[in-house]
């Protein structure tokens, strides 16, 4: 018999439809969420929420204040030493109490503060098929709220260590998951969930010059509402820049 090519059995070109699908990788969108999602810094905001709430004593926040006056000012900090001063203000409440406290501070203060375009952006990639994560430096507690709210698939985000009673000791376990760890965090959750090889980073979204790691590995960046350091170097870059409402 004549012929140009090799004929296929139906099934053996079902078979071969699978494998490729199979090895096709899972896009994967990720979302800062300070100043991405929410309009304002969960930190801060959370720190003023303990103080008018009485949780947090003056001396406390004050610290606070001066951690992040040396962090705007690029002046030597410590990463973990705000998330240990704000613990420290919680260390005689139990886990449960803990948790609860940041599950009514995320209702009553970051939720108002969602942005209506970041919801929709999340939808719309969640709707395209990608594995939607929200990776941030705010305490996992927290993350989880705002990632069940917003529909993803997970929150990556700092954990606070326990005891082997299950109490909160004010440290910070592991990384703060900021700068370069937020794709490092991301990389291993996506590569113990959807494994190694089997995903890609379709899409990122930051607007701080400190995720100009996590953007620069995504295929397709965006800056939301950038300051004035990531700006030039999103246009430098070719990253779209979001300008999106509060």
């Amino acid at each position: 018999r004549l012929g140009f090519g090799t004929r296929h059995h139906p099934q053996e070109t079902r078979s071969g439809m699978q494998q490729a699908t199979a090895m096709t990788p899972r896009k994967v969108a990720i979302f800062d969420f300070d100043g991405t999602i929410v309009d304002g810094q969960s930190g801060a905001l959370f720190t003023t929420y303990l103080l008018r709430h009485g949780i947090m004593r003056l001396p406390r926040a004050l610290h606070l204040g001066w951690w992040g006056l040396r962090y705007k000012l690029h002046l030597p900090y410590r990463q973990s030493e705000a998330r240990e001063l704000v613990f420290g203000a919680l260390a005689d409440l139990d886990p449960s109490t803990v948790d609860e406290v940041m599950h009514r501070f995320h209702d009553e203060v970051l939720l108002p503060r969602y942005r209506r375009q970041a919801c929709e952006e999340v939808d719309r990639r969640r709707k395209e098929g990608c594995v939607t994560l929200l990776v941030s430096a705010t305490f996992k507690a927290m993350a989880d709220v705002a990632a069940r709210t917003l529909g993803m698939d997970a929150a990556v985000a700092t954990l606070m260590e326990k005891d082997t009673q299950g109490r909160y000791t004010g440290r910070v376990q592991g990384d703060v998951i900021a700068g370069p760890q937020k794709y490092a965090a991301a990389s291993a959750w996506c590569d113990k969930n959807l494994g190694q090889g089997a995903w890609e980073l379709a899409y990122a979204y930051g607007d701080h010059h400190s995720d100009v790691d996590l953007l620069s590995r995504a295929k397709e960046a965006f800056a939301v509402c950038p300051g004035s350091t990531l700006r030039p170097i999103a246009k430098k870059r070719g990253w779209q820049i979001l300008d999106w409402d509060e």
